[in-house]
């Protein structure tokens, strides 16, 4: 399964986005989507899975859920919007890591790339940056992997450049 990993769009679609998830089997977006034009372009493009941010208005938040939890291939994946990253989770992220711990943890918000095992929970943390406009990060990114069967592999992070590129 081939996975195309961004957030942090804030109503903002780069159009390189199609080229960079062209061969993707699947787009996860990790919330802050910002307008149902973007979420609707997506899923024209590839099957979407999606959370809300905290800036998606009701529309998108009666569409996606805060939480997503799934199974890809054989691994289990958590995809929410605001999380932290290993070992600095916030409270709420902490406590459901308690009662269940996924095999690949996604969460956005920071608009701070980082790809981070977390060796006491054996977990994957991905945070794809961000690939919209609202922020202070300096560069759009986002991650493109394969989950094949109980392996990630493949791990590509893509850098579209700056905001104004």
């Amino acid at each position: 399964m081939k996975i195309g990993l961004l957030s942090d769009t804030h109503g903002h679609l780069d159009e390189r986005i199609y080229t960079h998830f062209e061969h993707c089997d699947e787009i996860w977006h990790a919330g802050d989507i910002g307008t149902s034009e973007v979420v609707g372009k997506l899923e024209k493009f590839k099957p979407l899975r999606a959370v809300y941010g905290n800036i998606d208005g009701k529309e998108i938040r009666t569409t996606y859920p805060e939480d997503l939890w799934f199974t890809c291939e054989a691994l289990t994946v958590w995809i929410t919007h605001i999380g932290g990253y290993p070992p600095r989770y916030n409270s709420r992220t902490k406590a459901i890591l308690k009662e269940r711990v996924p095999d690949i943890f996604i969460c956005g918000h920071s608009h701070i790339l980082k790809i981070i095992r977390d060796p006491k929970l054996k977990l994957l943390h991905i945070n794809p940056g961000a690939a919209g406009l609202q922020g202070f990060h300096k560069v759009k990114t986002l991650v493109r992997f394969e989950i094949n069967d109980d392996r990630i592999e493949n791990m590509q992070v893509i850098e579209l450049g700056g905001k104004r590129a």
